[in-house]
């Protein structure tokens, strides 16, 4: 077992599978020789050369595009979008093309693309470098979306991704970069569609997504010393979303909170909230609750990301509420 950080195990996964089969790839800015915006291609160009992990031009429609280009012809292309805020600028990519291929050309054509983005919540870095756009990429038939919340997880999704015949956005909260955990030496991958239960628990379900995971479990710590348990799920994969898991979850524990960093309104909560209430409506002691970010452009300055985000205090006080 090794201890390893959120960002080594996301550089490990990319470098087995790389060792593992020729024709996985890596595209994007800076992810040569600088290893990264964030650190997380260190080494990989030293290791496989140009030919395989290559540089492009400041141009995210661009790289999609020839993510997608790779893609038909044979290739694993892993991309990397340096925020996820700039997925606008190759949406057409993303959405009618990468999402598109498998369908439009009866299986003809596989689309083994992932797109690795992150998403800055908390670092206060403003309105174009802070938002969290899982819920919009999740509305895309044909994509699938992974949001890890430990090392562990990162490396086993971020594996079984680069597998997949199908295009993946693969979203990395930057504040969870440090986070360390012990992880494994021998190979293993984790499958997307299954969500883990990070803490079971009796008395609430809490759904939790990336960042809010760790908070989740915080919170749950300080529950517990007033004698409420609360289980948490985090669903790993958002898209294709295990909802078995999260509706066998709340028929135990008959309430249910949903935390997210996606905005409110439209957003991943009222998905989760909308499935849990048609599946398990009788199983309700209380109308699920949802904890996100208010419906505003996110402004510079980190007291203003933690103002607006759910953290452990917010979600100890929902939870009282479900419990009152």
């Amino acid at each position: 077992m090794a201890n390893k950080t959120f960002c080594w195990a996301i550089i490990d996964a990319m470098r087995e599978e790389m060792e593992r089969d020729d024709s996985v790839i890596l595209i994007g800015e800076d992810v040569a020789a600088a290893g990264g915006s964030f650190g997380a291609t260190r080494g990989l160009f030293d290791k496989f050369g140009p030919a395989r992990v290559r540089d492009t031009p400041i141009s995210e429609e661009i790289i999609v595009g020839l993510g997608v280009g790779a893609a038909m012809t044979g290739r694993r292309p892993i991309v990397e979008i340096m925020f996820i805020d700039f997925l606008g600028l190759c949406l057409d990519q993303i959405a009618n093309q990468a999402a598109k291929t498998h369908y439009i050309y009866d299986g003809l054509f596989k689309m083994p693309l992932v797109i690795r983005t992150s998403t800055a919540v908390e670092m206060g870095i403003g309105p174009h470098h802070s938002q969290s756009w899982e819920a919009i990429v999740s509305h895309i038939p044909g994509l699938k979306v992974v949001m890890p919340s430990t090392p562990r997880d990162a490396k086993g999704l971020l594996k079984a991704a680069i597998r997949d015949n199908n295009p993946v956005v693969f979203i990395e909260h930057i504040a969870l970069h440090r986070v360390k955990e012990e992880i494994e030496d021998d190979e293993f991958l984790i499958p997307l569609g299954k969500a883990d239960v990070k803490r079971e628990g009796r008395d609430v379900t809490v759904v939790a997504t990336g960042l809010m995971v760790a908070r989740a479990l915080a919170a749950a710590e300080v529950l517990s010393k007033e004698g409420v348990e609360i289980e948490v799920i985090d669903p790993r994969t958002i898209s294709p979303l295990d909802i078995d898991t999260i509706v066998e979850s709340v028929r135990k524990t008959n309430r249910a909170l949903v935390v997210t960093s996606s905005l409110k309104q439209f957003g991943l909560g009222s998905e989760v909230s909308a499935e849990i209430t048609e599946r398990a409506f009788f199983d309700l002691d209380q109308p699920v609750k949802r904890l996100s970010p208010p419906f505003t452009p996110v402004p510079f300055g980190r007291q203003f990301d933690e103002y607006l985000n759910p953290n452990a205090d917010s979600i100890v006080s929902a939870v009282r509420e479900l419990m009152a």
